[in-house]
């Protein structure tokens, strides 16, 4: 047994960098492996690193669709686009990305989605404006700005258009599954 030692839920908490509410939304959906002990819940540090370096791109492949809120990642960063995939991906969300507001917007058309993450600050299309645009087109649709330069002006405006949530760079991932939780929740607004 000391070859496969069982992580309590707070241990996982702690290696994987996410909040209980994700890890157990990976437990009932099979896509995190763990065992019964008693009313608790134990894991298997291999179970845990072999689901880990299966990633989520192994994942989606069995996952079913349709099934887990849609997010649309918006960032002219390359790698911050792709940290929020996978990130959002291995935390059972289905993830559209595009590189600028005009790629968004032509997203949202071709795919219904519950949440768009927009930076605030890329070329052509600022967040700001995309975010507008795109509540035209889905009043319904969330939002979440993401930003490496947050401003009090930003801010408000932000607010002012209802957006449900603020991540500002650099971000933890338990930082952000927290944000979008949120944002998703049955209210919607922070």
């Amino acid at each position: 047994m000391a070859d496969d030692p069982l992580l309590t839920t707070e241990e996982v908490l702690d290696y994987l960098n996410l909040n209980l509410k994700t890890v157990y939304r990976l437990v009932k959906a099979g896509k995190l492996p763990a065992v019964r002990v008693g009313r608790q819940w134990r894991f298997r540090k291999r179970d845990i690193d072999a689901w880990l370096q299966r990633g989520p791109a192994s994942e989606a492949a069995v996952r079913p669709s349709g099934d887990r809120p849609t997010v649309l990642v918006v960032d002219d960063d390359e790698g911050v686009r792709e940290m929020l995939s996978t990130s959002l991906s291995a935390a059972a969300y289905d993830v559209v990305t595009a590189s600028d507001g005009s790629a968004a917007l032509a997203a949202l058309q071709r795919t219904p989605c519950d949440l768009l993450m927009a930076d605030l600050k890329m070329p052509g299309m600022d967040g700001l404006t995309l975010i507008r645009e795109a509540r035209k087109r889905s009043p319904a649709l969330r939002v979440v700005i993401v930003t490496g330069l947050p401003s009090e002006a930003s801010a408000i405006e932000a607010i002012d258009i209802g957006v449900s949530g603020y991540l500002t760079k650099p971000f933890v991932v338990s930082k952000l599954l927290d944000v979008v939780a949120r944002a998703l929740g049955p209210a919607g607004h922070v």
